[in-house]
């Protein structure tokens, strides 16, 4: 198959498993910024759950992959040998909190612009732009030069993964490690996952958990297996399709931008639509079929200019950090952690802390004003 034939596979598969996400992800109401709401808010666990459930089956998918070798997780934008600590801090920080004031994260923004949300268009535009200017534009030079200065080099062969930090400090082989890790956490999130009755008789929540945690492993089949071909130019081994030109899966922050991008400078022969990219569309588009299948659309807007103000803000410190912290609640939040990554579960612990902070500052301040 040629590279640009092989490109164009990569991209149709990335269409289909956003398609399949967007789809999903509305009819079961998906949503990470909606599941620590309902645990902050009402003490339920139902949403929170099915997002947990998400991440084990997107681990144990993900590492049997690796295990087998299909895929080789050290080609991955999170498991690299530096860990910027302070950028993933303050990135997930700045996520948690946008995602907090506009109504959803990166995924859910899309899975609302398909069911009609002008609210999510701004928020989409806005997301995306500020996420362009923090991977090439005037955030990028305070992101590398101040957030990533003091980035800490991990001397060990695969990286910042948990089971090579353990393997390095025990002198263990790591594949054994890579193993015993994903069996206990995965084991221990199905545990707390399935020992309550409610979840386990919520078809959604339970639809939502499988399907989301196997689209981002077939993710990684997609760009980890069938994208890696000798590139006929250089001779070596290359990942197409992807924007990193490494192993991808689902994210929506910098492929918001990458899309922005593309259609900013659509004439560009250089710019062309990546998986990512493919993805982004695909999620808006599986969201509109389920909306237009169940009659659920509805143009939505904003109720006053202070609703609009915080949407837009939102989207910025969204944009920011979620390119700062190299992923959002899916793409660090499951994607990242499905590699066992030390900094995604980092990025992670940060974006639901300064989520649960912020809803806690706004239940204050609705009461004050009550």
């Amino acid at each position: 198959m040629g590279a640009a034939s092989l490109t164009s596979t990569i991209v149709w598969l990335g269409f289909g498993l956003g398609t399949i996400f967007g789809f999903i992800a509305n009819k079961t109401n998906f949503c990470t910024m909606g599941a620590v709401s309902d645990v902050v808010n009402m003490g339920h666990w139902g949403r929170m759950r099915a997002w947990l459930l998400a991440i084990a089956v997107a681990m144990i998918g993900t590492n049997l992959l690796a295990y087998l070798g299909y895929i080789d997780l050290g080609k991955a934008i999170y498991t690299g040998n530096s860990f910027p600590w302070l950028a993933y801090l303050v990135g997930g920080s700045c996520f948690g909190v946008g995602m907090t004031l506009a109504s959803g994260c990166g995924n859910k923004t899309l899975v609302r612009v398909g069911g009609g949300n002008l609210k999510s268009v701004v928020v989409f535009i806005y997301m995306g732009y500020a996420a362009m200017v923090t991977l090439k534009g005037i955030f990028g030079a305070f992101r590398v030069n101040v957030l990533q200065a003091n980035a800490v080099t991990l001397q060990l062969d695969h990286g910042q993964t948990i089971p090579a930090l353990l393997a390095g400090m025990g002198g263990w082989n790591t594949q054994t490690m890579q193993v015993l890790v994903t069996s206990i956490v995965a084991l221990a999130i199905l545990i707390f996952v399935f020992t309550d009755r409610e979840f386990r008789k919520h078809l959604d929540n339970n639809l939502a958990g499988l399907v989301i945690g196997l689209v981002v492993v077939a993710g990684w089949y997609v760009t980890g297996h069938m994208g890696l071909a000798e590139n006929p130019d250089t001779l070596e081994m290359t990942y197409f399709g992807t924007n990193s030109h490494l192993a991808e899966s689902m994210s929506f922050i910098a492929p918001t931008a990458y899309t922005l991008e593309l259609w900013a400078y659509w004439t560009d022969a250089s710019n062309i639509v990546t998986f990512a990219v493919a993805t982004v569309f695909g999620v808006g588009i599986g969201s509109f079929i389920f909306a237009l299948i169940t009659r659920s659309f509805r143009w939505e807007a904003f109720s006053s200019s202070q609703d609009m103000l915080y949407h837009i803000i939102g989207g910025i410190l969204m944009g920011f950090g979620g390119v700062t912290a190299m992923g959002c609640t899916i793409g660090q939040g499951i994607t990242g952690v499905s590699t066992l990554s030390l900094g995604s579960f980092l990025v992670l612990a940060a974006i639901i802390a300064a989520s649960a902070i912020t809803m806690k500052i706004q239940y204050a301040l609705m009461m004050r004003e009550a």
